[in-house]
């Protein structure tokens, strides 16, 4: 399955994700800019993405203790998620995201 992620600088990148992987560990183990410090305990929000707005109903909302996460970031928006909270799938497959800024190494 592909994902596509826009990185924090503009660049686009195609990313291989393998059934059953969180978003987040696909994201980071390719070497893109994302902290992840929890690694996919929803106990931060250093996986912060938006979401394209074509994919936010296959995605689905947030939950109440992920958009609790959410809060704690300045750059959230309507279509931000916890990229640690989604799933690879053949669902998903071309899913397209952009990083947030909030998601930085440096951030």
């Amino acid at each position: 399955m592909i994902i596509h992620v826009t990185d924090q600088a503009g660049e686009n990148h195609e990313l291989e994700g393998l059934e059953g992987w969180r978003v987040m560990e696909v994201i980071r183990d390719w070497g893109l800019n994302i902290k992840a410090e929890c690694g996919g305990a929803m106990s931060c929000a250093t996986c912060h993405v938006y979401v394209d707005k074509d994919w936010l109903d296959v995605v689905g909302a947030p939950s109440d203790e992920e958009e609790d996460m959410l809060d704690s970031v300045g750059d959230v928006r309507s279509n931000s998620r916890l990229c640690c909270q989604i799933l690879c799938s053949d669902a998903i497959d071309g899913l397209k995201l952009t990083l947030a800024s909030s998601a930085a190494k440096d951030a």
